[in-house]
């Protein structure tokens, strides 16, 4: 049952909602480097991110600018478009109903089927969107999830939450991305049918070694203590604790390069850092190459979210020898030993966040001992992208020889 390319290992369909696009560039980018690592590492992959029927004026009407198929890395994308009806609060099933409906026609008119294994990027919509393509050709299921469809379940509507019991009791395996965020999966799947398969960072696109040129480059004063937050501008990654503790941070060496993509608090941040006495800039939607430069070029990531599952943007630290200062929520202390590699405080805690900025930017050599430290320990445990893609792998051929 493989295609046409008698090299690869099998053929899979894969299916990301939350995947990048020409108009989305910087959009859950984990999602696209784990389907780029299972190409590389031999699978024959069909991929497809539905998205939206676009309005034609409004917030939303951007949509219309995403195409119908590009290329990402190894392979080519196709979006085919579903409704997606608002407000999710009441209408979230619909639009399941709706992506589970486009698929099961898209895929055939598409791709040569069947696939041996379909992989979705998350339980729901991108599971539930597959179910009647999969149960047509009898096709596994292995569904991903980082964290929001399963963490969010009691905050759906009934009808939501059957379908998401739905898809699990059809998957072969149900995969995240922490030890912690398992336990919440064997809320809904026996523990047999539940894995962690963590994601990584690839070391060798991180310039360590220029680091000093990269920050020559970037303007920075040796001198100066740079802090990097990457991520949403929004109170669920902490940004109000951030503001807070930067205002009462009484120092004159410190610059804060703020990284963000989408977040409703974006204008109301970027206004709290313009009055700050220390050097700060936003930053929007920057190419990844660059966010990697900063990550050298950082004394230290600041990531004070209130949950997470474990969040890309701490491997892209461990990959560039950055120590970490974050939260003890989900999978994070998983990533970070705490005092060793990194320093976390409660979430939602501005005074403990202050005092750990304090005290870290008072001792450089020790936060360049913990980055280096917080490199080996990405190295030791293999957090590498190329070891994700070989789990991922050896998951799919367990549920096609089922």
């Amino acid at each position: 049952m493989f295609g046409d390319d008698s090299s690869a290992d099998y053929r899979a369909l894969a299916v990301a909602a939350e995947h990048p696009s020409h108009v989305h560039q910087v959009r859950t980018p984990f999602n696209h480097r784990s389907l780029d690592a299972l190409c590389e590492a031999g699978v024959d992959l069909d991929v497809v991110s539905p998205s939206p029927i676009a309005p034609p004026v409004g917030p939303y009407s951007e949509y219309k600018h995403v195409p119908r198929t590009e290329r990402w890395g190894r392979y080519r994308v196709h979006y085919p478009r579903y409704l997606y009806a608002l407000p999710k609060s009441r209408f979230y099933h619909v639009s399941g109903n709706s992506m589970r409906r486009r698929l099961a026609t898209f895929v055939p008119e598409t791709f040569e089927t069947p696939h041996d294994v379909v992989h979705t990027c998350g339980v729901y919509l991108d599971g539930y969107g597959a179910l009647d393509y999969c149960r047509e050709h009898d096709v596994p299921l292995v569904a991903m999830t980082h964290a929001g469809d399963l963490r969010n379940y009691d905050a759906f509507s009934d009808a939501v939450q059957a379908r998401i019991r739905e898809t699990i009791d059809y998957a072969s395996t149900v995969l995240t991305v922490s030890d912690e965020l398992a336990g919440v999966a064997r809320r809904f799947a026996p523990a047999s049918k539940v894995e962690t398969v963590p994601i990584g960072e690839d070391p060798a696109k991180f310039p360590t070694d220029r680091r000093d040129a990269i920050r020559t480059e970037l303007g920075l004063d040796p001198d100066t203590r740079v802090l990097l937050f990457v991520g949403r501008f929004e109170d669920a990654k902490g940004v109000r604790e951030l503001v807070t503790a930067l205002n009462q941070l009484e120092r004159d060496d410190v610059y804060l390069a703020a990284i963000g993509h989408d977040g409703d608090l974006r204008w109301w941040f970027v206004d709290e850092l313009g009055e700050m006495h220390h050097g700060t800039h936003a930053f929007w939607r920057l190419d990844p190459v660059a966010v990697r430069r900063w990550h050298v070029a950082a004394d230290l990531l600041v990531h004070p979210s209130h949950t997470e599952a474990r969040p890309t943007v701490m491997y892209e630290a461990m990959a560039a020898k950055t120590p970490i200062l974050g939260t003890t929520v989900g999978g994070v202390p998983e990533m970070v030993a705490d005092g060793e590699t990194g320093i976390l405080v409660p979430p939602r805690d501005a005074d403990a966040l202050h005092d750990a900025l304090d005290a870290l930017l008072d001792s450089p050599d020790g936060l360049r001992a913990m980055g280096a430290r917080g490199h080996e320990r990405l190295l030791a445990n293999d957090w590498t992208w190329e070891r994700h893609a070989e789990r991922l792998r050896e998951v799919h051929r367990e549920a096609i020889d089922g």
